[in-house]
């Protein structure tokens, strides 16, 4: 069983950064993409960013665009998510996901990702 384990999440004040990681527990995973999604207390998990391992193109969310920035290892299966001019709004926990077909769901879609990690706490003060 392949599990995602996220790190770097914690607490920063408004205008702060923060560089998110995820890795797969087994190097042998093979992924078409990875990406980051968001909850908030009493909100749906919404998508924040997203990685396509073939030709490199990223995809973000109009609330992050600018501010965060995806990459990634494909080879070892990690992405990360630098964050940068983080404000309040972008408090919630984070997930990492990682899709391991090459589906037509949009990566902008919860569904289009089959592997999920366990989250991690980002928090805004203001």
């Amino acid at each position: 069983q392949v599990q995602l384990v996220e790190s770097g999440g914690g607490l920063v004040q408004a205008g702060g950064s923060l560089r998110l990681s995820c890795a797969a527990s087994r190097r042998t995973f093979s992924t078409t993409a990875m990406g980051w999604f968001r909850q908030a207390p009493g909100k749906e998990r919404e998508f924040v960013a997203a990685i396509r391992w073939s030709g490199g193109s990223t995809f973000y969310a109009n609330s992050v665009k600018g501010r965060f920035t995806i990459s990634g290892d494909n080879a070892k299966n990690t992405v990360y998510l630098q964050m940068n001019s983080l404000n309040p709004e972008d408090t919630a926990v984070y997930y990492c996901a990682a899709r391991t077909s090459y589906g037509s769901s949009s990566l902008q879609q919860r569904g289009a990702y089959n592997y999920w990690g366990q989250g991690t706490q980002v928090t805004v003060s203001s």
